[in-house]
């Protein structure tokens, strides 16, 4: 099929799990009764994304309050209590993070609980997340291995465990999370891509990498505002990430200032092009969204182009997220028919 539909990852929580439009949000309930809220909340949000027509769906991170330490706290070696604030991707804002202390080690299973429930109760593909290595290293304070690279390089074993297992549970695209390559661009080339060769490492599934330039909060908003005309951090990395061992790169499109070229740059790979804008409230339409594919396939070969988000929905109302991916699922739609 041609331009099948996904997702980055994450979606709105329901005002019944969790607060809303918040990236941080507290849970709604605790214990059994909070384990139940998430199942019911990803199984909610997968019918929508079958009723959209979302071909490789996710499970919108459901149980996680965010998108890197919802992993982050099954990993034995971080002090969550003394959390201290520092600048977080290349200094763009400041976050309050926990701390390394101590040799990494999972504790146990991140994510098999959703794995599996997804797994369980659609037929369609279905997608999980993970932070890649360099964003984690990027959104936590290291206090014991007093070097980047090391500690990036560490949580990279962690997550090639996870998603070994991930795989084994049935997941058909295991997605690494990698906005900090869009902050540190040289270093991504680099041992960036070495780390995020060591996550996949020994995966047969499909794997996916996916930079953006974040969700749409003001300190991102107000980043692209200083980038110009053009937003050309992508073509730092992109000839790298063409000769990796990769297969899926997801990208911003809809509404920024990348320029569609740029996509060139990564023959070879299947390209999910970000269809929506998850920095608005406002709609897409369908021929939007075809018209963007018109302007991409001048780059990237019909049968390797992905329709995706530009980055996670979680911020946005639940209603705004559910039709925009209802938009979604119908620009693609409406693509197929011009270019079938």
């Amino acid at each position: 099929m041609l331009f099948p539909t996904t997702l980055a990852g994450s979606l709105p929580k329901p005002g019944w799990l969790a607060e809303t439009h918040k990236l941080w949000p507290k849970w709604r309930q605790e214990g059994a009764e909070l384990a139940r809220a998430k199942r019911d909340a990803t199984l909610l949000w997968l019918k929508i994304q079958e009723d959209a027509g979302i071909d490789c769906v996710t499970e919108g991170e459901q149980s996680r309050q965010h998108f890197v330490h919802g992993f982050v706290e099954y990993v034995d070696g971080i002090d969550t209590e003394h959390k201290v604030t520092m600048g977080i991707r290349n200094n763009r804002y400041e976050a309050v993070v926990p701390q390394v202390v101590a040799p990494l080690k999972l504790r146990g299973r991140a994510h098999e609980a959703e794995a599996k429930l997804m797994r369980k109760h659609t037929k369609r593909q279905i997608r999980i997340t993970l932070p890649g290595p360099m964003t984690i290293m990027d959104t936590v304070k290291d206090a014991h291995y007093g070097d980047r690279v090391k500690t990036a390089m560490a949580f990279a074993d962690l997550l090639n465990a996870e998603a070994r297992a991930l795989e084994k549970d049935g997941v058909d695209v295991v997605q690494f999370d990698e906005p900090a390559f869009n902050a540190y661009t040289e270093e991504a080339a680099g041992w960036g891509i070495e780390a995020l060769h060591r996550a996949l490492d020994g995966l047969t599934c499909k794997t996916a990498v996916h930079i953006c330039y974040g969700y749409g909060i003001k300190a991102n908003i107000d980043w692209k505002l200083s980038l110009g005309s053009e937003w050309r951090q992508y073509e730092a990395f992109f000839p790298a990430l063409a000769k990796s061992r990769v297969d899926q790169v997801a990208l911003e499109c809809m509404h920024s200032r990348v320029p569609p070229s740029l996509m060139a740059l990564l023959a070879g790979k299947e390209v999910i092009v970000g269809a929506i804008d998850v920095a608005t409230d406002l709609i897409e339409t369908p021929e939007e969204i075809a018209d963007m594919v018109d302007d991409v396939l001048k780059y990237v070969p019909k049968d390797k182009l992905i329709l995706g988000t530009n980055c996670g929905l979680a911020p946005l109302d639940c209603d705004v997220a559910m039709a925009k991916l209802e938009a979604l699922g119908k620009g693609a739609a409406l693509a197929r028919r011009r270019h079938a």
